[in-house]
């Protein structure tokens, strides 16, 4: 097969689709590979490592697009990039589509074969090219809470850890999968007063047992979340509904209940949000305030840390894209039900029953349409 991986032009995304360590495999096995020019650059990779692993570096990302069978990237096309992609031609990257319906319409007329790194399931619901990302972003949530809690980023003034005689920075963590775990994590290694809430009480008891008694666990209700909300300092918005848009949890009338300079971060914004006040921002412009709240929305966090994500992102996706591109994604999805599951738009129609369902458009068997 013949494998593209192009540059990413969203703005401040620095990861790349494939490292020179992948490249490497994809050749080892038969597969032609052609990188855009400085695409890894910003993450650390050289053009010349991906030469000496096998890939034809080109200068022209029309020349790729043209020319391959399946695109690997990171983030979801931009409507720079709509026209560029050709019938059949398999796009293997992250979509969120559930929060985008002018993407889903133009793979769907261009009759490209999307698969979502976001919805690719093994069993248990284990979402194995989310969580590198999930975790990324749980752990830079506290970290750029924090920082926009100082009074120079017109927050609270506040230090999560504290010092001997003040009182610690409260942080509400509204959700408690991979994303909320994380930010857990980091929060507590601050020294914050952390206070995390779910709906799953075995998750709770999961939390519980591994934080003990530095942290709170709360069912999420709707009175436990405006309790949270009153108390903290750094709500964390940590929802996930796999290919689906985020629930609205906190409404814009519920900040009348936050403290003047508290901050949010809602890593689940590239999915719609679970704020209802968040909207997507960029890494050079991060922040806004409604009613005296600090927002933070920043959609591709993981690209701060290009290295870092880059490597923890293309260890998990390579496994698939290898199998697509050594049986092409038919016969892929015969053999895995993970890739079968990670498929959103086929042959122009809509696969994923969570995105059909964001938009009210007709939803399909995947099986129905395989040949």
């Amino acid at each position: 097969m013949k494998i593209g991986c192009v540059k990413e032009i969203k703005k401040h995304e620095y990861r790349v689709g494939l490292t020179p360590s992948d490249v490497k495999s994809y050749i080892s096995r038969g597969h032609e590979v052609k990188i855009q020019k400085d695409a890894g650059e910003a993450a650390g990779f050289e053009d010349i490592a991906y030469k000496n692993a096998g890939a034809v570096v080109v200068a022209d990302r029309k020349e790729i697009f043209d020319w391959s069978d399946m695109i690997v990237k990171v983030k979801e096309p931009i409507p720079e990039e709509y026209d560029l992609f050709h019938e059949n031609q398999i796009l293997y990257t992250y979509l969120h589509l559930a929060a985008n319906r002018e993407l889903t319409e133009k793979l769907m007329e261009k009759n490209v074969k999307s698969v979502a790194y976001e919805t690719i399931e093994e069993e248990e619901g284990h979402l194995p090219c989310l969580q590198p990302m999930s975790e990324i972003a749980g752990r830079l949530a506290v970290q750029e809470g924090a920082k926009y809690l100082e009074k120079t980023y017109g927050g609270r003034g506040i230090l999560l850890g504290g010092v001997p005689g003040v009182g610690r920075g409260k942080v509400g963590i509204i959700g408690g999968g991979v994303v909320g775990t994380n930010a857990c994590k980091i929060a507590t290694g601050m020294g914050a007063d952390v206070t995390i809430l779910d709906i799953n009480a075995r998750r709770l008891a999961y939390l519980d047992d591994i934080f003990g008694s530095r942290i709170t666990t709360l069912y999420s209700t709707d009175a436990n979340i405006e309790k949270v909300l009153r108390e903290s300092d750094l709500i964390i918005g940590a929802v996930l509904l796999p290919g689906a848009k985020a629930p609205t949890l906190v409404s814009r009338e519920d900040l009348k209940l936050m403290k003047k300079g508290s901050v949010i971060v809602d890593v689940a914004v590239d999915q719609g949000g679970c704020i209802e006040t968040i909207r997507p921002t960029t890494h050079d412009d991060p922040v806004y305030v409604i009613d005296e709240v600090v927002h933070y929305g920043v959609a591709n966090m993981p690209g701060a840390v290009a290295l870092s994500s880059t490597n923890a992102l293309t260890s998990t996706t390579l496994p698939y894209g290898l199998m697509i591109a050594e049986l092409g994604l038919e016969e892929a999805c015969k053999k895995s039900n993970a890739i079968k599951l990670g498929i959103n738009i086929y042959k122009g129609k809509c696969v994923y029953p969570n995105v059909a369902k964001a938009f009210d458009m007709p939803y399909y068997l995947i099986d129905s349409l395989l040949d």
